[in-house]
């Protein structure tokens, strides 16, 4: 179904919009489309590549944030011994609000992705979503300018940041899982819905981004786990090798979009994604119309 080469891109491709607010499931929609490739994103095999896709996006952010992790496990840990969130324990309370985060869109992830994607998992319809989700961070970007962010930590403290995340309230915490949600539909991106609720709950970018790679981590991961065996199946044994190509590809571009987001979000916005997934998706949008 799916050759080595398309396997690559579509693992890059993975790996960068699955963390730029732009929609990986819009793009891995749509592009193939207009690459012209006679992909059938109903056959059997696609679902257990884009597995094997965001499980490399998962475990590269696990790693890259391993410090982090170790953290979050350790203020868990001592926070079920002794039953109770001590105040001054910055990782116990954020293990716990990624718990939180996470629920809504594993709820709705288990009963509505199903019938959402299939109902939507159309490239035109992808491309106007993702119209959608670039007037969304615009408009987060112009309420944002309302609000006072929190104050920016160190771009080099990871631990600093991390006590600013830990700020955040439990009801804010759960829009921001739910925010999240919304990426089941192609063409509105999971980083970017969770980012947007970080700014608007008070967060700088580059901390609203640092939240939203870490609340990914789990989302991803369950998910892509709980589909695992998809990929095992005897029926998936020819197509291994392209699985195998497209997670490392998405791994590596992951990996580096992770460290450019985290830079470039220390002094920029999300204005230059919202043009492009406006821009993007009109572009895409009428070139399917003329070409079919």
């Amino acid at each position: 179904m799916i050759d080595t080469i398309q396997a690559a891109i579509l693992g890059l491709i993975q790996g960068i919009t699955e963390l730029f607010p732009i929609s990986s499931l819009g793009h891995s929609v749509i592009l193939p489309r207009l690459f012209g490739w006679n992909l059938d994103q109903n056959a059997p095999a696609f679902l257990p590549f884009l597995i094997a896709t965001h499980l490399a996006t998962a475990v590269v952010l696990f790693v890259f944030f391993l410090k982090d992790w170790i953290e979050i496990f350790k203020g868990l840990g001592r926070s079920i011994r002794d039953r109770k969130i001590t105040p001054s324990d910055t990782y116990a309370k954020l293990g716990w609000l990624l718990v939180v985060g996470t629920v809504p869109a594993g709820i709705m992830g288990l009963v509505l992705e199903k019938p959402i994607r299939t109902l939507f998992a159309s490239p035109l319809i992808a491309a106007a979503f993702l119209v959608v989700n670039g007037l969304v961070l615009f408009a987060a970007e112009h309420l944002r300018t309302r609000k006072q962010l929190r104050s920016a930590a160190d771009p080099s403290d990871g631990a600093a940041s991390d006590a600013q995340i830990a700020t955040l309230s439990w009801k804010q915490v759960l829009g921001i899982g739910t925010a999240q949600a919304a990426a089941l539909v192609p063409g509105i991106s999971r980083s970017g819905s969770s980012m947007v609720g970080g700014l608007l709950s008070g967060l700088n970018n580059e901390n609203a981004a640092r939240f939203s790679f870490l609340l990914a981590t789990p989302i991803i991961g369950a998910a892509a786990v709980l589909k695992l065996p998809a990929v095992f199946g005897p029926d998936m044994a020819d197509e291994r090798g392209a699985f195998l190509v497209g997670a490392l590809c998405s791994a590596v571009a992951a990996w580096f979009s992770t460290k450019f987001l985290l830079r470039i979000f220390e002094t920029r916005t999300l204005m230059p994604f919202a043009v492009y997934c406006l821009v993007g998706g009109v572009v895409y949008f009428t070139l399917m119309l003329i070409f079919g």
